[in-house]
This record gives structure tokens, C-alpha cells and sequence, in this order.
């Protein structure tokens, strides 16, 4: 069992990121003082050669893989062949580096978008392949449930300490707020620009019945510090606050913190995606880990940070 220090020699994947900029923000407070990363123009992830010569030179000690191609609906269903081809060379290279090089601590982020479509709600972890994936992000899916077997499955055969967290949908500072944002960072910027350009309606996609799991990234973040620091099991573990909202009900808590007073429409042809996703949170829980920022709180934060962000918001 690999004990981490303040000192230990920590490589954040995808630092920048939404993800890792928490889960470094969250390191650097809880006074870890030797952490590493490089933005992927220095280092291509998915180029084998590069990411084995990193490993060689640097010896991390822990590896966190934050590092991921990600989107909404739509650009899991525009692109599911670079959702799974990239995802899946990411972990690889990354996986064999850090066995190659010894590193016998790391920490892999999945995504609950594992489960099945289907899925009896709320989602336990041995809920895992027991009916067909969501189609429209089946490749994202597919890539992530390869990287927690792929911790299973170097531990079995290398008695490496690689452990797995899937979260729910997160949201939060640093986030992306375009066209292939994910659906929270997607609703701010056009409830943003409706208020700054008296639109009269805002159009969400689906019926609004959809329901879905939202966790702040920083809770993330700090669930990610805390597995590290005390889990050591070959089982996965759920991250999410245990509650729902539909998108109907997200869409008007988003207006009201935007300040948003037009009307708020549903666009019925545009697919819901799957109906529900709500995470069993009991296991985290049981080892001692709950979310702290309640969504409302959670939303004003990353308005906050949106503002922040010229080339976003409108003025």
C-alpha cells in the first residue's frame, strides 16, 4: 500500500482542464508540494513515444488521469469515433507508462455515463454492463469503462494500487462554455446571452423531463484527494451529491442566478439522452466522503467565473 506525502511526486493529466484545474487547485491547498504537469501542446498524450520518455525522465510517484476528450450530446454524437480513439489512447499510454515506470499509485476519472441506459435509479456500482450503453455517447462510454477495467486489471497482474472514482455530471470554474460544452456550462452562456440581448425566450433542448445529477468540480476535486489519500481496494467508487434535478427545473434555477426574465421553451426534436442519471453515492459515503456545495451555490460560483471570461460572456 503506497502512503502519499506532501512531498510525493505527483503528475496532474490534463491540468487545465475543468477537472484537473480543481483537482490541482485542491493538491496545492492541502499542501502537496511537488506536483507536475504539461499542457498537451508539450505533451501529446495520445503519442506513446512522448508519454514514455516523459515517465522515464520525470518518475512521478502518483499519476491523476484528468486528462480526456469530453463534450455534450451533441459532439459525443458527431464525433463518437475520436471520443473513443483518443480516450482509449490517452489511458493506454498513460497506464503502461506509469506500470513501465513503477508508479504504484494512480488515479483514474471515469464518468457515470457507464451505466446502462436503462438503468434502475438510483445507479449502484455493480450496476456496470448489465444493459446497452446510451447511444448517443456509447464511444465515451466504452473508453471509460475500459480505463477503470484497466485499473482492475493491472492491479491483478501487477499488484499495482490503481484506484477508479466515477463522478456525475460536473460543472464548475474553468469549464468550457461553447457549442460542445457540456449541458450546465452550455445553459449559463445562453441564459447570459438572452439577458445581454433582451431575448424574449430561451430554447433548451429535449422536453425538460429529463433528470440529471450535477456535482460542483471542486467537491470533485476533493472526493479525488481524499480516495487517494485513504483508498486502496480494486472496486470503483461513485461520486455525485445522491440528488436530482430535471432539466426543466436546472434551466429555471440557471435564469433566476443569471437574472434571466424571458420565457424558457423546450425544443421536443431534440433528443433527452438518457432519461435519468442518478449515481448511488452510499458506497462514498460508507468510506467517509459527502459533496458540500449545494447546487444553487454551486451555480453562482461558476457564473462568477463565466464572467470572468471576456471571449464568453457578452457584455
Amino acid at each position: 500500500v503506497i502512503i502519499m506525502d506532501k512531498n510525493s511526486k505527483i503528475y496532474v493529466c490534463g491540468h487545465r482542464g475543468m477537472v484537473g484545474s480543481a483537482i490541482l487547485r485542491k493538491l496545492q491547498s492541502s499542501g502537496y508540494n511537488n506536483i507536475i504537469y504539461k499542457t498537451s501542446k508539450e505533451l501529446d498524450l495520445t503519442n506513446q513515444a512522448a508519454v514514455f520518455d516523459y515517465f522515464e525522465k520525470e518518475k512521478p510517484e502518483v499519476v491523476i488521469l484528468a486528462a480526456a476528450a469530453v463534450g455534450g450530446i451533441k459532439k459525443n454524437i458527431d464525433h463518437p469515433a475520436d471520443m473513443l480513439m483518443i480516450n482509449m489512447m490517452i489511458q493506454s499510454n498513460v497506464f503502461e507508462a506509469a506500470h513501465r515506470n513503477k508508479v504504484n499509485r494512480l488515479l483514474f476519472l471515469g464518468s457515470s455515463c457507464i451505466y446502462p441506459r436503462l438503468c434502475n435509479q438510483p445507479m449502484k456500482e455493480e450496476y456496470l454492463l448489465t444493459g446497452p450503453f446510451e447511444p448517443t455517447n456509447e464511444g465515451y462510454a466504452l473508453a471509460k469503462v475500459a480505463g477503470l477495467r484497466m485499473c482492475e486489471y493491472y492491479n491483478r497482474q501487477y499488484g499495482t494500487d490503481y484506484i477508479s472514482i466515477m463522478p456525475c455530471n460536473l460543472y464548475g470554474i474553468n469549464d468550457h462554455y461553447n457549442e460542445n460544452a457540456h449541458v450546465m456550462a452550455s445553459l449559463l452562456r445562453r441564459f447570459h446571452d438572452a439577458k445581454i440581448d433582451n431575448m424574449p425566450s430561451v430554447v433548451v433542448w429535449g422536453t425538460g423531463n429529463q433528470r440529471r445529477e450535477f456535482l460542483f468540480v471542486d467537491d470533485m476535486a476533493d472526493a479525488a484527494v481524499y480516495f487517494l489519500e485513504t483508498y486502496h481496494s480494486n472496486e470503483f467508487v461513485n461520486i455525485g451529491s445522491g440528488k436530482d434535478v430535471s432539466i426543466a427545473e436546472l434551466a429555471n434555477i440557471i435564469a433566476k442566478v443569471v437574472d434571466y426574465k424571458g420565457k424558457i421553451e423546450f425544443d421536443t426534436s431534440k433528443p433527452d439522452g438518457m432519461p435519468r442519471k442518478l449515481l448511488d453515492t452510499s458506497k462514498a459515503e460508507s468510506l467517509g466522503w459527502k459533496y458540500k456545495t449545494e447546487l444553487e451555490d454551486g451555480i453562482r460560483k461558476t457564473y462568477e467565473d463565466f464572467l470572468k471570461h471576456p471571449e464568453f460572456a457578452k457584455r
